[in-house]
């Protein structure tokens, strides 16, 4: 028989981090400390608006692009927050959360060749998903001594006459890393002198522990070439409503209507009318998740220093991404025998990029109850492995 699949979808690597979650879904009294899902319900106030939402029959199509109700809300947000203003009517679209949106910014943008400049670690979509759009992933490796940040120095031996788009993960998922505007100044410098597009994801936005977050939209002559990519997944606990949105200029916007058009429809409506309500009203929810989160964050940082596990301070998302090379083993060996001996799941570094390798990722969007559980396990791990060089 002919082979029915495409040579291009075979040649993609599955998730790694569904690898390790598949495994603990089956091991009884596993710990997982490997999904970046919130461990907090959705504000009861967005739940009880969508419940609203069905009870009145809202159950129809919203126009492709989103509620304009919805893409109101979100222009008023993005502008408090990021101090960037965009039109609801041709800069903005409502998409099935924001990965969705990352799919269709690269469809409607490459053209076969371009090349997409992927700063890793980083999330796993980036890079299948340029593929998929036939660009060219081109890796740019991060390392630790900065801070896992972008540097401008980095950015710029990377480029190449067939250079099109950089994607900008940040807060990072699985660093932790930001970048402050002090940052990011150089790097839109670059890109301005280049004629670059920019791919912001900021999905963790509202997750930043030290320094305000900063979109690099928001820094002169930027918003003209950058996409940037929200939704409500982490800031507003809402993984399973699937709703994110991307805003950036009418001419890349109205294209991505049209795949979005084609392949979705429109976001889940019920979610739409519960965002609406979480972006007037959910605020204070959003502050005490974040200071959860916090917390969490610095009972580990000091775990860590205290087992003597090297590890660079995150500041932002809920994710930590200790060093463990001391220990001589690949980050999966590392993360196999820690699941298999003490029954705890964390993401080895290399499913999010060949130098993510000799790390893991911990989440600690779970209860400090799991994360004090989880800890002492990984004390005694690690006190076996250093017992046995």
């Amino acid at each position: 028989m002919r082979n029915p699949l495409s040579r291009k979808i075979t040649g993609i690597e599955p998730s790694g981090i569904r690898k390790f979650f598949d495994i603990v879904s089956e091991m009884p009294d596993a710990i997982s400390l490997g999904v970046g899902e919130p461990d907090f319900d959705t504000p009861w106030r967005i739940r009880e608006e969508g419940i609203y939402s069905l009870e009145r029959g809202r159950t129809f199509y919203t126009s492709n692009a989103g509620l304009k109700e919805l893409k109101i809300e979100i222009g008023k947000y993005l502008n408090r927050k990021i101090q960037v203003n965009y039109d609801p009517d041709h800069e903005i679209l409502v998409t099935v959360g924001g990965s969705e949106g990352i799919d269709v910014a690269l469809r409607a943008m490459l053209d076969p060749g371009d090349e997409v400049l992927i700063p890793q670690p980083s999330y796993v979509s980036y890079l299948p998903c340029t593929i998929l759009a036939d660009g060219v992933p081109v890796v740019i490796p991060l390392q630790q001594k900065n801070e896992f940040k972008l540097t401008a120095e980095e950015l710029e031996s990377y480029i190449t006459p067939k250079t099109k788009i950089l994607v900008l993960p940040y807060p990072n998922n699985p660093t932790g890393a930001i970048m402050t505007r002090e940052d990011l100044e150089p790097i839109a410098e670059v890109i301005r002198k280049h004629d670059l597009y920019v791919l912001s994801d900021e999905i963790y936005s509202e997750l930043t522990y030290k320094y305000d977050h900063v979109s690099i939209a928001s820094l002169p002559g930027m918003k003209e070439r950058t996409l940037v990519i929200n939704g409500f997944s982490k800031g507003f606990a809402m993984t399973g409503w699937r709703l994110g949105y991307i805003c950036g200029p009418a001419v890349i916007t109205e294209q991505m209507v049209k795949i979005h058009q084609f392949a979705i429809m429109c976001a889940p409506t019920n979610s739409q009318y519960a965002a609406v309500e979480g972006l007037r009203h959910c605020e204070d929810e959003v502050q005490q998740m974040r200071t959860a989160y916090n917390q969490r964050r610095r009972f580990l940082m000091h775990e860590f220093a205290r087992m003597r596990l090297d590890c660079f301070e995150p500041f932002g998302a809920f994710y930590i991404f200790p060093n463990i090379q001391e220990f001589g083993m690949t980050s999966e060996e590392f993360a196999m025998r820690f699941l298999e001996e003490e029954k705890v799941a964390v993401v080895p570094g290399s499913a999010f990029g060949e130098c993510g390798e000799g790390y893991i990722r911990v989440s600690y969007a779970y209860s400090l109850e799991d994360l004090k559980e989880a800890i002492g396990r990984l004390g005694s791990f690690i006190g076996r492995l250093r017992n046995e060089r």
